[in-house]
């Protein structure tokens, strides 16, 4: 019995053995072929890596595509202003009223627009604003084709209530896909985005506006289409993990995350809005000084000189938000190196503005330093608080950017009527009483989460 089991056993073995290894010896001679040509398993997943990378940066480009169409909506209107208010025979100050009143409206429906994003979803919110943002410039457009100052003023009011569902939450759904160096990467992207489009507007506005005045008001709506479809079909929101708090609850957090971080967070919301309404206040100066004497300039070479500050923001952003990661130390010190560099360049155009070259070198020099500022405190705000929670942090914050920028056209218009050295002198101090809120009360951990 013991010799048959002896005999048997070697057969068994062998012919289980046999036949897998036959199989797999062809199997393998495939897996050589494959890899031969290039197809090997590393290759796979170099594929793998490349086709996941190639996806996270179009998701990249399509958020970017949101801030940047809001951008547009705005700024591509700063160099036609003069124009406008010389076609329908309002003041200066009117004409200002184009950009506050729309940021007015978008600042006061925002915390509503980030209720609503963390209550269903951020797409659900983004696509909805982008269709009223763009069908509101067509009816801005026709406003000015018949010379209505009141269509006008109504039609950007209702892209206001458009914009509040753009931007803001299109931070926040940054933070819903990304973490860590990746997130700062792509904020540091949206904010380039957001800069690219105030270097790109005042050029594209003048442009359009040597086909017709009107023109940038008739813009939007491609614009807006191309990012409605770039959200819709490229970006794909993760599912929420919990259900959203009702609005009561939602209030609570609110409240409870400014008692418990307000000591440096508002510091953090005023610097951030500060930026804007010297970004804008800046850009309402020079679109209207630029067309008087000594300078006497107009058409697409203003809209070249417009750019060139942006253009310094828009770099800077982004090398930042690519840079920072969540060091909190380092965003520290660039946002104090931001807001000393913009409190003397600032300072001293008091002395230079009637010198183009170096005035427009100093005001260079002013949004480099916003363009250090605004990564670092996009990424600060959205890292301070819980995912589910973001939507009502950032759209806090986004709504006192808002007020900045409404506050900057009208308030520079007012200065400007009493003395070129006010506007400067104002905004120099400012920046300089924002260093000394980070300098004291901001001060992040050496790792923001």
């Amino acid at each position: 019995m013991e010799k048959i089991k002896r005999g048997k056993l070697p057969v068994v073995f062998e012919s289980t053995m046999e036949l897998p290894r036959r199989r797999r010896s062809s199997h393998e001679t495939e897996e050589q072929g494959s890899e031969a040509a290039g197809q090997g398993p590393q290759d796979k997943e170099a594929v793998q890596s490349r086709s996941s990378g190639n996806k996270q940066l179009w998701e990249f480009i399509a958020i970017a595509t949101v801030p940047l169409v809001l951008v547009l909506g705005n700024s591509m209107l700063v160099p036609i202003l003069p124009d406008l208010a010389r076609q329908l025979g309002i003041s200066k100050a009117q004409s200002s009223m184009v950009i506050t009143l729309f940021s007015v409206t978008a600042g006061l429906v925002i915390p509503l627009a980030g209720y609503l994003s963390d209550r269903f979803s951020r797409k659900r919110v983004i696509i909805p604003a982008l269709i009223l943002f763009g069908a509101a410039g067509v009816l801005a457009g026709f406003g000015a084709v018949w010379k209505s100052y009141t269509i006008v003023i109504i039609a950007r009011a209702l892209q206001g209530v458009g914009a509040a569902g753009t931007s803001s939450i299109a931070m926040a759904l940054v933070g819903d896909l990304y973490s860590g160096a990746t997130e700062s990467r792509a904020l540091g992207l949206t904010e380039a985005a957001n800069g690219s489009g105030k270097v790109i507007s005042p050029i594209l506005g003048s442009a359009l506006a040597l086909i017709v005045w009107y023109a940038p008001f008739f813009a939007f709506p491609v614009f807006c289409l191309l990012s409605i479809l770039a959200v819709g079909l490229i970006v794909k929101e993760p599912a929420k993990k919990k259900q959203p708090p009702g609005f009561r609850e939602y209030v609570q957090a609110n409240r409870k995350i400014l008692q418990d971080k307000g000591k440096w967070l508002i510091p953090a919301f005023f610097c951030g809005s500060l930026g804007l309404f010297i970004l804008f206040g800046v850009l309402f100066y020079l679109s209207n000084v630029l067309e008087e004497p000594p300078y006497k300039i107009d058409g697409i070479v203003k809209g070249l000189v417009l750019a060139i500050p942006m253009l310094g923001m828009v770099v800077t952003s982004y090398a930042t938000g690519a840079s920072i990661k969540k060091n909190g130390r380092l965003m520290r010190r660039l946002m104090l190196i931001a807001l000393l560099g913009m409190v003397v360049s600032l300072g001293l155009t008091v002395f230079f503005h009637r010198n183009l070259y170096v005035f427009i070198g100093l005001l260079t020099l002013a949004c480099i330093g916003i363009g250090l500022l605004l990564p670092c405190l996009n990424t600060m705000i959205t890292g301070s608080v819980q995912k589910e929670e973001r939507g009502m942090i950032t759209s806090l914050y986004n709504c006192l950017r808002y007020l900045g920028v409404a506050a900057g056209p009208p308030l520079f218009s007012w200065m400007m009527d009493r003395s070129d050295r006010l506007v400067f002198i104002t905004v120099s101090l400012l920046a300089l009483a924002a260093l000394g809120l980070v300098f004291f009360l901001i001060k992040p951990e050496a790792k923001v989460a």
